[in-house]
């Protein structure tokens, strides 16, 4: 094989080096910007032919690949979950937008909101690009004292509700997405607890009832302002 080695010599100052142990050198890791790049480092004027057993590692997607003799491979094994991006809440916003978060990278996402302040002590809800109308749900709510379950439900509500907690000691959600960017009914759920007066546990499962492919969302209190703390968004491997 093109790559193959049979031993990893050591060289002297001053040897000069044969084109074969030059090519041994080669079979290194080289860096790259992206898979295009990579793609057109092989093959040309001057260039070493692609061959089985070459590494390469790429900045874009800070993974490392092996080429197997008819494409390339993952080395080791992919995250199944990883970070697209943190949005950082300003002061005193009464909503958040988080632009160019859903693409046909993943088909499902994760967003965990954590810290920071609300002005109010109020749910967090979720709206998905501009749309306001089409989104059904049903939650269960249970108090810590007694405990009491009380069940609720939206129907062809402005935002899916209920989907997060925020007040003076800080914001919780922790959210699943299946499908927001793919052209199907986009799926919602989420667990999060609520400090209020009686302190509650919220379990809330829904959908937008519509097929639109979107690529931002919007998060707020249902009145009120909120103070700092994160917004991270995850997808989820496809494979």
């Amino acid at each position: 094989m093109a790559n193959t080695q049979t031993s990893v010599p050591v060289f002297t100052a001053g040897q000069v080096l044969t084109a074969a142990q030059q090519n041994q050198i080669n079979t290194g890791i080289p860096v790259f910007a992206d898979s295009s790049a990579r793609d057109a480092a092989f093959g040309g004027t001057g260039e070493k032919t692609l061959a089985e057993g070459q590494f390469a590692f790429l900045e874009d997607s800070d993974t490392t690949q092996f080429y197997d003799g008819s494409g390339w491979q993952a080395v080791g094994v992919a995250p199944g979950l990883v970070l697209i991006s943190s949005t950082t809440i300003g002061t005193t916003v009464s909503n958040v937008t988080v632009t160019g978060a859903f693409s046909s990278a993943y088909d499902n996402y994760k967003i965990i909101v954590s810290g920071g302040t609300s002005s109010t002590n109020n749910p967090l809800r979720l709206v998905l690009g501009a749309t306001t109308t089409g989104y059904y749900a049903g939650y269960h709510r249970i108090t810590y004292s007694g405990p009491t379950l009380v069940t609720s439900s939206d129907i062809n509500s402005v935002a899916f509700t209920q989907i997060g907690y925020a007040n003076s000691n800080g914001l919780n959600a922790n959210i699943d997405l299946q499908s927001p960017n793919l052209a199907k009914n986009t799926f919602c759920s989420s667990q999060n607890g609520q400090n209020a007066t009686t302190g509650q546990s919220v379990v809330f499962n829904g959908f937008l009832n519509d097929t639109t492919q979107y690529t931002d969302f919007k998060l707020s209190t249902t009145s009120g302002t909120l103070t700092g703390g994160t917004i991270k968004l995850y997808g989820y491997a496809n494979s």
